[in-house]
């Protein structure tokens, strides 16, 4: 099966629909974060939400850590899928479930070394889907994605085959080394942010590269 592709880090509704043109099956759009590409405003993440067909889903990249403040952000982007890139550390996955019942839940898992495995399969019991980055939350500036860094794939492929829910991998991806991670991590999706930019804009060729190879 093909992987599913989530283009992250879209800044306009022009980017938008260049990602979907290409066979972009989802979007990132970044809220506020204490670091890395592609930041915008909650006002225009639902802009650009509101326009997407049904069919594509919208992931709001947020870096709130509890479940009120999620739920609260949700309602100011309105967005199809919430993308949850720190630890959750007040409250529970069931309550944002409950409050916003359509809603998915992505949870970001930073692989960093084999205890990851462990978080990653016991959260994984209480989401809709993993993505799998190369962020460091322990560092005192959080690096909650967007690094443009490879990770150890080989813990990426462990979670996998071990979760009972998609996994998205994220980290490094490019046209170069796509092929790569998806033989050695078998992910249910992919997602990336630089790897298909030149001077932060979406670059045509380079999405034409990365779906040909990721796809071939």
């Amino acid at each position: 099966m093909k992987p599913r592709i989530k283009i992250c880090c879209i800044s306009s509704k022009e980017e938008a629909k260049t990602a979907i043109n290409f066979g972009a099956s989802a979007l990132g759009l970044v809220a506020k974060m204490p670091s890395g590409p592609g930041i915008i405003s909650d006002e225009l993440i639902s802009e650009i939400a509101l326009s997407v067909p049904p069919a594509v889903a919208t992931f709001m990249l947020t870096s709130e850590t509890s479940a009120f403040e999620i739920i609260e952000h949700h309602k100011r982007t309105l967005t199809n899928t919430i993308q949850i890139v720190d630890e959750l550390k007040d409250g529970t996955y069931s309550a944002i479930r409950k409050s916003l019942p359509a809603i998915k839940i992505v949870q970001v898992i930073h692989v960093i070394d084999e205890k990851t495995i462990d978080e990653a399969i016991r959260i994984s019991e209480f989401v809709d889907a993993l993505l799998l980055d190369s962020g460091n939350p322990n560092l005192q500036v959080k690096e909650l994605g967007g690094t443009g860094r490879v990770h150890n794939w080989a813990l990426s492929r462990k979670i996998v085959e071990q979760s009972k829910i998609p996994v998205f991998l994220a980290g490094g991806l490019n046209p170069d080394n796509v092929k790569s991670a998806i033989e050695q991590v078998q992910p249910f999706g992919l997602d990336l942010c630089s790897g298909v930019r030149t001077d932060k804009k979406l670059d045509p060729k380079k999405l034409d590269a990365f779906f040909k190879n990721a796809w071939q």
